[in-house]
């Protein structure tokens, strides 16, 4: 079983209180949503006309060759959204995806690009591996942080 993790919302809740001035002095671009904006927190694209925040975010800090940050999108005032386990929300799913299994040192041990449909069972086969301790998804047409998978207890 696989559990898919939004990224927090409150690592983003301060950008609501932040002019466009202090956006672009850190770096932070704000765009107007056409509904195909994938939002890291809600883990669905926001909806046509919510503006939505262009960040760089470090996905995978784990001090190893491997350590990443990249850009993503958070829409404003958005809610985490934790689907249920062994659940794939449109957002990803409806996507090429680039799959990478990581182990506890965070080190790459596999990795596969698939159609977001597909998905589930690449989680199954990399997790199939005791090894794998987690795996991050990424768009993979950009490259851009998805979201991060986790093994959930077998019930």
């Amino acid at each position: 079983m696989f559990q898919i993790e939004p990224l927090p919302a409150s690592e983003f809740t301060h950008l609501s209180s932040l002019s466009d001035a202090e956006l672009a002095q850190k770096g932070i671009q704000v765009h107007v949503s056409d509904g195909a904006f994938p939002c890291r927190v809600s883990l669905a694209d926001a909806a046509e006309g919510t503006r939505v925040y262009l960040l760089n975010f470090e996905h995978q800090p784990g001090d190893t060759p491997y350590r990443s940050r990249h850009a993503i999108f958070v829409a404003e005032g958005a809610r985490e959204y934790r689907p249920e386990p062994d659940t794939v929300p449109d957002a990803v799913a409806n996507r090429l995806l680039s799959v990478r299994a990581f182990n506890q040192a965070h080190e790459i041990i596999d990795a596969e690009v698939v159609e977001g449909r597909a998905l589930e069972g690449v989680i199954a086969s990399f997790f199939d591996n005791p090894d794998v301790d987690y795996i991050h998804l990424h768009f993979a047409r950009r490259g851009c942080y998805a979201a991060k998978v986790t093994r959930t207890a077998w019930t």
